[in-house]
């Protein structure tokens, strides 16, 4: 199985010069609880974003052309090369979920291969955005959780979960 995990705001905004736009405690623990033991995918700049590098406890697979090792990641030339190697591996371990983190691009080339959005939707028009992600209409929600702000989020959120129509 694919899914796709990524917090967006209500216009499809992912991030601003390589950094999210919001820092969600809950959504990082959803992160955490979901891809934890599986298999993530991400590109480059994605990579580059993580302020330590490669996520522990997850098989970390990183797309880039250009760069040939990164340290704890497995470098493949493109998402579809990304793809074929994991499920080829992941079968003889049985690992069955593959998670594509992002960016941009990445999710954009992923949706037509996804089964699985795992969305955290934050209830604001992001103004200052340079990564959106791709348009979901011919998805349909799942589940969604419903949260406040709180002393810890600054914005209303939700855990939607969409499969294809």
């Amino acid at each position: 199985m694919i899914s796709i995990i990524a917090a967006i705001s209500e216009n499809r905004a992912l991030g601003y010069e390589n950094k999210l736009l919001y820092w969600l405690p809950n959504d990082l623990k959803r992160f955490k609880a979901l891809t934890t033991g599986h298999t993530i995918i991400m590109g480059r700049k994605t990579y580059d974003s993580l302020p330590k590098g490669a996520l522990p406890n997850r098989r970390n697979v990183v797309i880039s052309r250009s760069i040939k090792e990164l340290p704890g990641c497995e470098v493949c030339p493109s998402l579809l090369d990304a793809i074929s190697t994991v499920q080829t591996k992941s079968s003889d371990q049985g690992d069955s979920e593959i998670f594509i983190i992002g960016g941009a691009s990445i999710y954009t080339q992923a949706l037509p291969f996804a089964d699985r959005l795992c969305l955290t939707l934050v209830h604001d028009v992001a103004e200052k955005a340079d990564a959106f992600f791709p348009s979901i209409d011919d998805w349909k929600e799942v589940s969604r959780e419903d949260h406040d702000t709180d002393e810890k989020h600054d914005y209303k959120y939700s855990f939607v979960d969409y499969i294809r129509k």
